[in-house]
């Protein structure tokens, strides 16, 4: 079983739009410095490993936020650790160097004299893990201490895209190609296994619902921050309203000894509530969003419950149970102190009679619960 040191085998949340001070916050109460120092070298190489997909701006659901890197990439540099690049492949078919355009991460190279390296045009190492054999970047193995920052997204192979997956812009495209024909799942763990993420800080603030490369955003506002990938992704999935035995990547990288899937409530710490985060009025709109809010009554509720609800009823979708609520979800904090017979989402519907507790829950005890509503509901044949 994998084992770590306790005190660092934590996940960190924090909740908000502002991604840059969330950014920050996150790694000082994280003591990020100290890892650093740890290392024992004077100017470590640290990498910044975003998800830069495709060429589209952060909101369409797909791309890192460029805001929480710059966070990121101020905190090192009050620190005094500026040596520091972003590496990043596009999908194939796509420009990373468009990308860095588009998403905002030229005009970050400028202003912080950060490097950016187009892993399409880098030479690669082979490994052997387990008899597979892998193509790595060389200036992906180059990094002391490299930060992966992917977003919370669906993806509609795997299920989920974050902290394990996002190393794969870290291959040749050629490797990309064979990751699919060998099933997906064994080679991102195997790639874990050749490439350590030192820390991880999810872009949690806009994700998809459904692919990979953006369209159906919904907003959740919240940033997560780990050193264990499949911790992180363990705690992602959940989110997402799937467990991480869903996840067929995240069990085999636990079985390598990559990370723990040990997730406990006392292993995650809430820097602050998630009720001080915008109105669900300015989450943004997308036809799949529009449609599955159809089941929502919602007053006042904030993005990041609102988030996890929407992304409950996407998997209640998927699963063809959708349309078997009986009753319409309400969510909110206009809902404080209320009384009904109706379903309530989140802390601020804790006397409704159905309530799934939480602030926010994720989207897992909202799938779970709702599921045992249908259930009651549907007469048995």
């Amino acid at each position: 079983m994998y084992m770590q040191n306790n005190s660092k085998n934590c996940l960190y949340v924090i909740y908000g739009d502002k991604p840059k001070e969330m950014a920050i916050s996150i790694l000082e109460k994280m003591d990020i410095e100290q890892d650093l120092l740890e290392l024992g070298k004077k100017e470590p190489l640290i990498g910044i490993k975003p998800n830069l997909v495709v060429a589209q701006p952060a909101e369409w659901g797909a791309t890192t936020s460029p805001q929480l890197v710059r966070g990121v990439i101020e905190y090192l540099h009050a620190h005094g650790f500026k040596n520091t690049v972003i590496l990043e492949s596009s999908w194939i078919g796509d420009s990373t160097k468009k990308a860095f355009r588009v998403c905002g991460y030229e005009e970050i190279s400028r202003h912080y004299g950060v490097q950016l390296i187009d892993l399409k045009q880098d030479k690669s190492q082979e490994f052997d893990v387990n008899g597979i054999k892998i193509n790595v970047c060389s200036k992906a193995l180059r990094v002391d201490y490299l930060i992966n920052m992917p977003v919370l997204k669906a993806h509609c192979q795997t299920k989920i895209t974050c902290a394990l997956k996002n190393l794969k812009g870290c291959i040749p495209d050629t490797e990309k190609r064979r990751f699919h024909k060998l099933g997906l799942h064994h080679p991102i763990a195997c790639l874990n296994k050749i490439l350590t993420t030192n820390l991880i800080i999810v872009d949690g603030i806009i994700g998809d619902l459904t692919h990979e490369e953006g369209g159906t955003p919904v907003r959740m506002n919240r940033v997560i921050g780990g050193r264990d990938p499949v911790l992180v992704d363990t705690y992602v999935a959940e989110l997402m309203g799937y467990s991480a035995e869903d996840i067929e990547y995240i069990g085999i990288s636990e079985k390598m000894g990559i990370g723990s899937t040990e997730l406990t409530q006392d292993k995650i710490i809430e820097l602050n509530s998630s009720q001080k985060d915008p109105a669900v009025n300015e989450i943004l709109a997308s036809r799949e969003v529009d449609y599955l809010s159809q089941w929502v009554i919602e007053d006042r509720a904030c993005s990041a419950c609102y988030g996890s609800l929407i992304h409950a009823l996407m998997r209640l979708k998927e699963k063809g149970k959708l349309k078997k609520l009986p009753k319409r979800i309400y969510i909110g904090q206009g809902y404080k102190d209320q009384k009904s017979p109706e379903i309530g989402i989140g802390l601020c519907t804790k006397k409704f009679k159905h309530n799934v507790p939480g602030c926010p829950p994720d989207a897992k005890k909202i799938v779970d619960f709702l599921e045992s509503i249908i259930s009651r509901s549907t007469p048995s044949v």
